[in-house]
């Protein structure tokens, strides 16, 4: 049996008790997620000024531009959830601007972030592909920082498993929905936990491989945008097949498809083609 805020990790050997999902202050409680999404935030904006001496732009404009597109990003975030989740909403619509309640969709974000870069550069008159290789870097950190406040939240998990990474949850600490029929069934008898895929471990430690390319490439690129596309289609393809595993899925309105998933292959194609229509320009200048 295991205690309400344990977390264990069986075939690795790990079993962490008593790991709070926040704490209080003054009677007001502060979750561990927000604190890691913060934090997140503050290191990938720290990672793309520092980048920023790589090329033709300053770390001021780096930060001028975090302001708006954090802001941005946030909206987006929501705005994504919300609307694939609006039966959730559809009779309490002032819920929408209750963020303590979770709800920020990671792909709402990039959406946001993509916009403000393309907008931010049409009004300082700079390369959008420069701005955006400065940028994606320290967005990919701020995600893989991020991932762990739903570690703490205890979401984002994913089927039953029984392979090396397994991680097991108390049932009464994680949302009902997202305990599907698979799980239900490998609920052994006497038990008061589940066993699942850790997909925000797998989702971190694939983007910290893609940011290490990026890293790496940077200064090998063929081209202004390149990095962008690399963060664009490596990120897709690594959501893709962790989308696939996931139970707290988003969907298409009106189908069984994962809207995520659907996105996720569309930026995989979409950075294909345009790094392949980029490179033979290049080639023939």
């Amino acid at each position: 049996m295991m205690g309400i805020n344990d977390i264990a990790f069986p075939h690795l050997g790990l079993y962490l008790t008593n790991v709070p999902k926040g704490f209080s202050v003054f009677g007001f409680f502060i979750a561990f997620y927000g604190i890691f999404i913060g934090i997140g935030v503050m290191a990938g904006i720290c990672l793309a000024a520092r980048v920023a001496k790589w090329s033709k732009i300053t770390s001021e404009v780096v930060w001028d531009f975090a302001f708006l597109a954090v802001l941005v990003s946030i909206i987006c975030a929501r705005i994504y959830y919300v609307i694939f989740m609006w039966d959730l909403y559809k009779n309490d619509l002032l819920s929408i601007f209750n963020l303590r309640q979770g709800g920020l969709a990671i792909y709402g974000g990039v959406i946001g972030a993509f916009i403000m870069v393309f907008s931010f550069s049409a009004v300082k008159k700079i390369s959008p592909g420069v701005l955006g290789d400065v940028c994606t870097p320290g967005l990919i950190l701020g995600q893989i920082i991020g991932r762990w406040g739903n570690f703490t939240n205890r979401e984002v998990f994913g089927e039953y498993t029984d392979n090396i990474f397994a991680m097991r949850l108390p049932i009464d600490a994680v949302r009902a929905s997202d305990i599907s029929e698979t799980i239900r069934a490998h609920i052994e008898a006497g038990t008061n936990y589940i066993q699942v895929h850790p997909a925000f471990l797998y989702e971190g430690l694939w983007n910290l491989g893609i940011l290490i390319l990026m890293l790496v490439l940077w200064r090998k690129k063929k081209f202004e945008g390149q990095i962008s596309l690399l963060y664009i289609g490596g990120y897709g393809l690594g959501r893709a097949w962790i989308e696939a595993i996931r139970t707290d899925t988003l969907f298409v309105p009106g189908t069984s498809i994962p809207v995520s998933l659907a996105f996720a292959i569309a930026c995989v194609l979409f950075s294909l083609t345009l790094n392949f229509i980029m490179l033979r320009k290049v080639k023939k200048q």
